[in-house]
C-alpha cells in the first residue's frame, strides 16, 4: 500500500501550502530592519519607500570648467564679433560642481574663452584675468546642472520590495539617507538526513554517498535573498531527526528537511510532519522532484514555521526549492519571485513525459542559423551536471505525453542571449578531447556545447540544421577510408568542410590487473566475459562490428553486447563499477578512471563542419584554436593520440 497521502497536481499542492500559510499568518513580510547605507545593503529588499529628504544637486552647478555668466550678456557674440565681459561682476571662474553665483545662469567652457587683462592683452592666467573674450553666444542654463536635476526633494526614488543594486545605493545617499529600511531576510534551516550520508572531505568508501545538497540548497536560498543554515547530517533515526527538526523550529522561519520523503521504510519526514504539526502535502505529481512534503509545524510559543520535505536526489532537491521555496521567500521580502526570461526554441530530439505529471526538463541552448535549437540533458534526478550544463527549462504540462523532434517550445532561460549567441553546438561522436577543447574556447569567448549521440546521429543533426559541427569517425570498411562515404550518404546537399582532429587508438578498457584477462576481441566471446558496447550509429560500434565481421564473431554470442552506454567515460564508469568486465574506447577514458587498456586500433577521428559554419565569424577561434601549439601540447599529454593531421583539411565541398 502506498504511503503517499495523494499525488497531486503542482497548481493544487502550491494552493493547499498557500492557504496554510495564509491562515498561519505567513504569507506577508517577516519585519524589517534599518541598516547603514554601504556596500553591505547591497541585494537587499527595501521594506519602505524611499523618498527623497532632499534635491541633488541642491544649487544650481556648473557642468563644465569655465565662467558663469548671464547668458543675455552673451547675445550678438560671432567669430568676427567676439564679446567682452568684465570679471567679476559680469563673470565669474567656476571648476565643474561649483555653484553658480545668485546672478548667473550660464557657463562657457574655459576652452572657448581667451582670458585677457586690464590692458586687453591675452593672459596665460586663465582662472583670474581682469576680462574674458568668446566668440559665440550661449543660452540660458547651458553647462549648468539646475537645482533637482537628478532628485527632487519629497520624489520616489525607490519603491518598497526593490532589491537594491550597486547604483541604487547612490541614488540613496544622493537623496539624503544614511541608513536603509529592508526587509528583515528569512532564516531558512537546511536539515541533511541519511545515514548513507558523509560531510564533503571523507575519504569515501562503497556505500557512502557524499552529502552537498546542503551546500547547493544553502546556496540557492541564499541567492533568493535569505540567511541559511546548514545543520550536521542526521542519520536515519526518527526519534533523531524528530529533536533536529524540533530544535532547527524554534529560530528559523523555513525548514528544508533532505531526503526521506519518498514512500521506503526509512523515509521518516512525513512521519516527523505528522508528529510535529500539520501534515498538508506528500507527493506532487512533477519530475523530478515527485515525493515532495509539504506542512506546518508547531512551535512551542504558539506560532507556526513550514516545512518542506526536500527529496534527495540532487536535480529533484534543486527544482523543488525553486518551485516552492522561492516564491515564499519572495513574499517574506516583499519582492516579486524572479522570473527568468523566456524564449521559443525548437528541440533537437523527441521527448516523452509521463502524462500526468509537470515534467521539468533541462536544455543546452544554442543558435544555429536562424533556429534557436534546445538539447535535451541526461534527465536522471541523481545527475548533478544537468543543473550545471542547463542554458535553461522547458516545462512539459501535465497531459502531454511528449514533444516530438522540430517543435516549438518555451524555455526559461539561464543564459543571456549574447552567451547563447556565442554557442557553439556539436553533435556526434564522443571524445575527451571536446572537453579540453572548451576550456580553451572560453578564453576566447566561445561556449562548446556537446551532445553524444554518436557519428551517425551527429551527420543526421547537420542534416537537419541542428548543430554547427559533428565529430566523427565512421569506417569505411570496403575502403579503409574515414567518414567521407557517410558524408556522402548522409549529406548529399550540404557542402561540407571535412577537418582533421586527431588519430587515436581504440582498444579495450578493463580493470586494473586485466583480472579476466582479455587480450582480443575474441576474448569477448567467452561466456564469462561481460562486456559494455556503445549504442547504435556510433563511431565505435561500427569499428567493433566490423571487426567481428572480419573475424566471424557473431554479435549475440557477446555477453553484455545489448548493454549500451553513450560515451567512452561512460563505458569506463561501467567497467570501474563492476558492471562489465570490458569495453572498447580510448586510453584516456581508462587512465580518467585508473582503469588498464589493451590497444587494438588506430582510426582517425574528424569534425565534419558545415561551409557556412566553417567560414563563420563563430567558428574562427576554432580554427585558430587547431593550430595552437598550446593546444596540441595539451592533446599530446592526453595517452593514444596523434595530432599531426589537427586542422589538416580532407574535403571541401
Amino acid at each position: 500500500m502506498s504511503l503517499y497521502l495523494h499525488d497531486i497536481p503542482l497548481s493544487q499542492a502550491r494552493q493547499a501550502f498557500h492557504d496554510a500559510l495564509q491562515h498561519a499568518g505567513l504569507w506577508q513580510t517577516l519585519g524589517k530592519e534599518d541598516i547603514p547605507l554601504n556596500e553591505n545593503a547591497l541585494g537587499r529588499v527595501l521594506a519602505e519607500p524611499i523618498w527623497a529628504l532632499r534635491s541633488s544637486p541642491h544649487y544650481h552647478a556648473a557642468a563644465m570648467d569655465g565662467f558663469a555668466v548671464r547668458a543675455e550678456q552673451t547675445r550678438g557674440a560671432q567669430p568676427s564679433a567676439p564679446v567682452t565681459l568684465n570679471l567679476p561682476y559680469a563673470a565669474q571662474y567656476v571648476d565643474t560642481g561649483d555653484p553658480l553665483p545668485d546672478w548667473a545662469n550660464a557657463v562657457i567652457p574655459i576652452e572657448n574663452v581667451e582670458s585677457l587683462s586690464a590692458e586687453g592683452q591675452i593672459t596665460a592666467d586663465v582662472r583670474h584675468p581682469a576680462r574674458i573674450r568668446f566668440r559665440a553666444s550661449t543660452v540660458p542654463w547651458h553647462h549648468v546642472r539646475p537645482l533637482g536635476e537628478d532628485i527632487v526633494a519629497t520624489q520616489l526614488v525607490l519603491p518598497a520590495g526593490h532589491v537594491l543594486r550597486p547604483y541604487d545605493l547612490g541614488a540613496i545617499a544622493a537623496s539624503g539617507h544614511v541608513t536603509v529600511s529592508v526587509a528583515r531576510p528569512p532564516r531558512v534551516a537546511i536539515l541533511p538526513t541519511g545515514t548513507e550520508l558523509v560531510p564533503i572531505g571523507t575519504e569515501l568508501k562503497r556505500g557512502d554517498i557524499l552529502e552537498y545538497n546542503s551546500l547547493v540548497l544553502a546556496a540557492q536560498v541564499k541567492a533568493m535573498g535569505a540567511q541559511p543554515t546548514r545543520f550536521p547530517i542526521t542519520i536515519d533515526d526518527y526519534d533523531a531527526i524528530c529533536a533536529r527538526v524540533e530544535d532547527a523550529a524554534q529560530t528559523n522561519d523555513l525548514i528544508l528537511l533532505n531526503a526521506g520523503s519518498s514512500a521506503g521504510a526509512e523515509d521518516f519526514s512525513s512521519r516527523v510532519v505528522e508528529k510535529l504539526g500539520r501534515l498538508l502535502v506528500h507527493g506532487v505529481a512533477v519530475r523530478p522532484g515527485h515525493p515532495v512534503i509539504l506542512g506546518i509545524l508547531n512551535r512551542a510559543d504558539g506560532t507556526c514555521v513550514p516545512i518542506i520535505g526536500v527529496p534527495g536526489y540532487p536535480v529533484s532537491a534543486a527544482l523543488t526549492v525553486d518551485i516552492f521555496a522561492e516564491e515564499i521567500i519572495a513574499r517574506w521580502l516583499g519582492r516579486r519571485p524572479v522570473e527568468l526570461p523566456v524564449e521559443t526554441v525548437t528541440l533537437t530530439r523527441k521527448v516523452t513525459s509521463p502524462a500526468g505529471d509537470d515534467d521539468f526538463m533541462r536544455v543546452a541552448i544554442g543558435r544555429v542559423g536562424e533556429k534557436i535549437l534546445a538539447a535535451p540533458i541526461a534527465r536522471g534526478a541523481g545527475v548533478i551536471t544537468s543543473l550545471v550544463r542547463a542554458d535553461g527549462l522547458v516545462l512539459i504540462p501535465s497531459g502531454v505525453q511528449g514533444v516530438e523532434a522540430g517543435e516549438p517550445v518555451q524555455a526559461r532561460l539561464y543564459r543571456s542571449k549574447q552567451e547563447i549567441d556565442r554557442t557553439i553546438f556539436c553533435i556526434g561522436s564522443h571524445d575527451v578531447i571536446l572537453d579540453v577543447m572548451a576550456q580553451f574556447l572560453s578564453d576566447h569567448e566561445r561556449r562548446l556545447v556537446s551532445a553524444n549521440v554518436g557519428s551517425q546521429g551527429g551527420l543526421v543533426a547537420l542534416k537537419r540544421g541542428e548543430a554547427h559541427l559533428a565529430g566523427s569517425h565512421l569506417l569505411d570498411p570496403e575502403t579503409g577510408e574515414y567518414n567521407l562515404r557517410y558524408i556522402r550518404q548522409y549529406l548529399p546537399d550540404l557542402p561540407v568542410r571535412l577537418v582533421g582532429l586527431v588519430n587515436r587508438e581504440q582498444g579495450l578498457i578493463v580493470r586494473r590487473g586485466n583480472p579476466k584477462g582479455v587480450r582480443s576481441l575474441q576474448d569477448l566471446a567467452r561466456p564469462e566475459v561481460a562486456f559494455i558496447n556503445r549504442q547504435r550509429g556510433a563511431g565505435t560500434r561500427v569499428l567493433l562490428d566490423y571487426h567481428f565481421e572480419k573475424l566471424g564473431i557473431v554479435p549475440e554470442t557477446v555477453h553484455g553486447y545489448e548493454d549500451e552506454e553513450y560515451t567512452h567515460l561512460g563505458v569506463a564508469a561501467a567497467v570501474a563499477s563492476g558492471r562489465a568486465d570490458c569495453g572498447l574506447g580510448i586510453p584516456a577514458a581508462a587512465q580518467a578512471l585508473e582503469l588498464d587498456f589493451v590497444p587494438l586500433f588506430h582510426e582517425r577521428y574528424d569534425l565534419v563542419i558545415p561551409k557556412i559554419y566553417a567560414e563563420s565569424d563563430l567558428l574562427e577561434p576554432l580554427f585558430d584554436l587547431l593550430k595552437s601549439q598550446l593546444f596540441q601540447n595539451a592533446i599530446r599529454a592526453l595517452p593514444g593520440y596523434d595530432v599531426s593531421i589537427m586542422g589538416k583539411v580532407f574535403l571541401e565541398d
